[in-house]
């Protein structure tokens, strides 16, 4: 799902479905004249990954509408959603609608690619932002790519930049990280990998997990790191609260949080370089696992700012 809140299975109702979670190709506003459809093309086709609102129909683009209205065909991650969106619009599909998303992604991925190989529009859209960012659609261009297809996008909303423009941290450099894992001892190890990330990270998170995710991270990170919860992102009830780990959690706390969610939090601070001789345990670790010295003294002299020429004698000096 691109970066946006609405691809939270977790955070909206669960809606009714077909055997293995699976949906039935369906034709969504068909055209009532079969002349209006696109002309069956010869020769390879494309793929067009076009990103869908996050939460307001506003922002959906000029080129998405045309596309939807044109395309050979639409695959689709939710079609009721698409069927939704295309009314709001109102927009008529003239082409085939395809179910296509994480659980028949595997299957279906072959037979697309099928399709555009005989010269078929495809346009990908997921329930919201764009396709095969923390959505289906990554197996899709993976595919495409191998047999040398054609891939290009119609880019529009995302909720990781529009969180991360909206939280008020560093925008220069960042991270998207998706959903934590859910089990505790794996998202300790995934935050434990990110301890000395200095880059602001965008996480994605569902309103029931917000509690225990900001524990977390203030378990890793403590109670001063800053951090922007950003919910429901472009709708009527969008809100962005920012402070601290430790206020964020005590906010979570003691209200009851909905919506769809993105949490933004500022990367590590940088800290001091520290004299040459304080890394030269570093260095010894590197050349103990076989690295040459004047590599390992590189390493780590560029890692923590500090003289290689003063750490390579640090090193030599201890010896």
């Amino acid at each position: 799902m691109d970066p946006n809140p609405s691809t939270f299975a977790d955070s909206r109702p669960a809606e009714p479905s077909v055997a293995a979670g699976e949906e039935p190709e369906t034709e969504v506003h068909v055209a009532a004249d079969p002349a209006a459809a696109a002309p069956v093309a010869t020769g390879p086709g494309r793929i067009v990954l076009a990103a869908t609102p996050i939460g307001n129909t506003g922002d959906a683009s000029a080129r998405l509408i045309e596309l939807l209205g044109t395309a050979d065909i639409v695959a689709a991650e939710d079609t009721r959603r698409l069927h939704r969106l295309v009314q709001s619009l109102g927009v008529t599909v003239a082409g085939r609608v395809i179910s296509y998303h994480e659980h028949n992604e595997a299957t279906k991925t072959a037979e697309l690619l099928e399709h555009v190989r005989s010269g078929k529009t495809l346009v990908m859209v997921t329930d919201a932002g764009m396709p095969s960012v923390s959505d289906p659609g990554f197996r899709l261009v993976e595919g495409a790519v191998a047999a040398g297809l054609t891939v290009t996008a119609v880019p529009g909303p995302s909720a990781v930049l529009t969180a991360l423009a909206l939280s008020g941290l560093p925008t220069d450099r960042f991270c998207f990280e998706g959903f934590l894992p859910r089990k505790a001892g794996e998202r300790a190890s995934r935050l434990a990998d990110l301890s000395a990330e200095r880059r602001t990270m965008v996480f994605f998170e569902a309103p029931h997990r917000l509690e225990s995710m900001l524990r977390a991270l203030r378990e890793r990170f403590g109670a001063e790191r800053r951090i922007a919860v950003c919910r429901e992102l472009t709708k009527t009830y969008e809100e962005v609260i920012r402070g601290t780990v430790g206020e964020l959690l005590l906010w979570a706390e003691g209200n009851e949080v909905r919506g769809e969610i993105a949490v933004v939090l500022g990367g590590a601070p940088e800290q001091a370089p520290g004299t040459p001789e304080d890394h030269v345990a570093a260095v010894n670790e590197l050349v103990a696992q076989g690295i040459r010295l004047k590599e390992a003294v590189a390493a780590v002299a560029e890692d923590v700012r500090v003289s290689k020429r003063e750490l390579y004698s640090a090193v030599l000096a201890a010896r």
